[in-house]
């Protein structure tokens, strides 16, 4: 069974858990859409205007593990404070190293890594945690510009999966990944 457990901004309100699966990435990325279709269910909230998410959310999957569904970075507007804030919301998390199994960073599939997603690829690695990039969105690509994105933005980088939550393309092989590091 999935069920939401709660949404939380800092430290003192994440619930305890032992094994997480955190799902970051910059704003207009497909995360919200990426999650519900990864757990046939509608848990994150997708919006029209990038950056709706504001607290970490927690969802209970099948007693196995917590889905963590993280603000997303770069694109969002947000004032000097709510920046700040979201710095620290993001170290707070975190710091939870013991708790985090992995972190998969969904990238747009069309752009590659952008420097927030480098920063934030850097980040994870600094941290000693396990991660996967999922790059989303592929069916806005012929095969040809998929294989070249393949070659060019993504051939240096591993383990990479390529996605479409729109049309639930590659999810089955997020699952495969998650219960292997699980």
């Amino acid at each position: 069974m999935i069920s939401f457990i709660k949404s939380a901004k800092t430290k003192k309100d994440f619930p305890d858990s032992l094994n997480e699966v955190v799902f970051v990435g910059r704003s207009n990325v497909g995360k919200s859409s990426l999650i519900n279709a990864l757990y046939k269910n509608k848990l994150a909230y997708v919006g029209k205007t990038p950056g709706k998410t504001r607290l970490i959310n927690f969802f209970n999957i099948n007693d196995e593990y917590t889905a963590v569904d993280v603000p997303g970075y770069g694109y969002a507007k947000r004032s000097d404070k709510e920046a700040l804030d979201f710095d620290h919301m993001m170290s707070d998390y975190f710091s939870r190293k013991d708790t985090i199994k992995l972190v998969v960073m969904i990238v747009d599939s069309r752009i590659g890594l952008t420097e927030d997603d480098l920063d934030m690829k850097e980040y994870v690695e600094s941290n000693g945690l396990r991660y996967l990039i999922v790059a989303n969105k592929i069916d806005k690509l012929s095969n040809n510009e998929l294989m070249n994105r393949k070659m060019k933005l993504f051939k240096d980088l591993d383990p990479v999966l390529y996605v479409s939550a729109e049309k639930k393309k590659g999810i089955e092989k997020i699952h495969e990944y998650i219960e292997n590091i699980l």
